[in-house]
């Protein structure tokens, strides 16, 4: 029998309205999500562990970074055969991207959840569950790193994102595409993720701001955030990776720093290239910031936290965004 444990962390798949009948609110146990599961799961065995109960809106990276501990301390148990976490949809792709650079094993790591509360008639939790152990406890899943599994599809950690504020198949993973599906009690895997790495931290920065461009933005958010103690500095510019004027010239200023300054793309797909003149991305280069590929802002966010928890400096940094960043 393959043994898997259930990680559970709260978020809408935990969920159900108060008392007073006003908020939905994270509140069901481990145990009472296995009871809600149609899918006798034959041949599979299932531990439970709480780790936390909350809405995802409220986790961050030490948690994260807690949470993923957790995961490799299950999966160093040899009777372990993979894990699945509950988890929030609004953080879980951070979730899942830290866990994805953070833990070294081969077995098996599924996330899932819930766009529809538990006590909703038609929620998606129970099936989303059933669907993440059969994945868990399957060995074509084996060397895919983490996860996410959604309405029968799974996706790299790396490249997936929640598209929808509340259609239960919010997540997609854009121009690179899904890895698999579950079909009945068939997982079948298409294609593997390749832009992977696994990394020893004993501690993540959580000091790390994302800035996003707009039209005519000013210095005004990065200067304070350098000026406030950020570690680091994520830039979400425009098209392949362009920013204001001002925010160029403030980038060129802090330069000086030694604070690391990453560029990704606000567009939903493509790389991050430096092209243009005149305050472009030539000039973002010249002024030593990292180009980070195709990962999104919110992607680099968390490999940067999980870089400087090494305590790598800016050109070790580039380095490892070079490798995973596309």
């Amino acid at each position: 029998m393959s043994q898997i444990s259930l990680i559970t962390t709260g978020g809408t798949i935990a969920s159900r309205l108060a008392a007073d009948g006003r908020d939905v609110v994270a509140s069901v146990s481990g145990a009472d999500l296995r009871e809600t599961l149609q899918d006798p799961l034959e041949g599979i065995g299932l531990t439970i562990d709480e780790f936390c109960n909350v809405g995802s809106y409220a986790i961050d990276l030490p948690l994260a970074f807690g949470l993923a501990k957790r995961i490799a301390e299950h999966l160093a148990d040899p009777a372990c055969g993979g894990v699945v976490v509950t988890h929030g949809t609004d953080t879980m792709e951070e979730s899942a991207w830290m866990a994805d650079l953070l833990v070294a094993s081969d077995k098996p790591v599924v996330f899932t959840g819930a766009q529809r509360s538990a006590d909703e008639p038609d929620t998606d939790g129970p099936r989303n569950i059933a669907a993440a152990i059969r994945i868990a406890a399957s060995p074509a899943a084996r060397g895919l790193g983490v996860v996410i599994a959604f309405e029968q599809d799974f996706h790299a950690a790396r490249d997936v994102t929640k598209t929808h504020t509340s259609r239960v198949d919010t997540f997609r993973s854009g121009e690179h595409g899904k890895l698999g599906e579950v079909d009945g009690e068939r997982v079948l895997v298409q294609r593997k993720p390749l832009l992977r790495k696994a990394y020893s931290a004993e501690r993540v920065e959580t000091d790390v701001e994302l800035i996003k461009m707009v039209m005519g933005a000013s210095d005004r958010a990065i200067r304070f955030a350098a000026s406030s103690g950020a570690k680091a500095i994520v830039l979400e510019g425009f098209g392949r990776g362009n920013a204001t004027p001002a925010v160029t010239r403030a980038v060129e200023e802090l330069a000086e720093t030694g604070i690391p300054v990453i560029v990704t793309s606000r567009c939903p797909e493509g790389r991050v290239k430096p092209i243009y003149g005149n305050g472009g991305g030539k000039d973002l280069e010249r002024a030593g910031v990292i180009f980070a590929g195709d990962l999104t802002g919110i992607k680099a966010r968390i490999l940067a936290s999980v870089l400087l928890g090494l305590g790598l400096d800016r050109e070790e940094i580039r380095a490892e965004f070079e490798l995973l960043g596309g």
